[in-house]
């Protein structure tokens, strides 16, 4: 009888299985990209992306740092990271963390097939203030809908109240 060696857990925090989007900025290059989290902890991560990116870069990551890690409320941050280890989507070693276990996959595991797997160990953070969602105050634009009597236009038009108030 034989017994699989185990292995040994060198993550220093609990890693959650959070499917969050990210910004990526390489320091070195400047080049910038999108990716989503697979797994994240208060000191590393491991992120999918299509961005090129090499074992050892220094990266900027900017998301929005759920309250199980920052013992609080969820609050965007800009971390600072080394890349660790780069998975390509070839190497048939590696399996998203839901297979691998035999769970359900994540919602974003079908995507993570094209994309590289990054895993990354964060350095420092500077925590962002929140910025509000400003979409309400832009027009509508699509082919297919046409403004309903409640929307209001994103600027006021000479003449009209709004603009006679200012």
């Amino acid at each position: 009888m034989t017994t699989a060696p185990l292995g040994v857990e060198r993550r220093i925090g609990q890693r959650f299985a959070f499917n969050l989007p990210v910004s990526l900025r390489d320091i070195a290059t400047a080049a910038e990209g999108l990716g989503f989290t697979q797994d994240l902890s208060s000191r590393g991560a491991f992120l999918f992306t299509d961005m090129a990116l090499s074992e050892g870069a220094e990266i900027e990551l900017t998301l929005k740092m759920p309250s199980e890690i920052t013992l609080g409320e969820s609050m965007r941050v800009r971390c600072r990271g080394l890349v660790l280890r780069i998975v390509r989507p070839a190497d048939t070693s590696w399996k998203p963390a839901a297979q691998a276990e035999g769970g359900t996959k994540l919602s974003g595991s079908r995507a993570a097939e094209t994309k590289i797997g990054v895993a990354v160990c964060l350095k420092g953070y500077e925590y962002l203030p929140d910025v509000e969602d400003g979409s309400a105050d832009f027009r509508r634009i699509s082919a297919l809908h046409s403004p309903s009597e409640t929307e209001r236009p994103a600027t006021p038009g000479p003449g009209s109240p709004r603009a006679a108030a200012h």
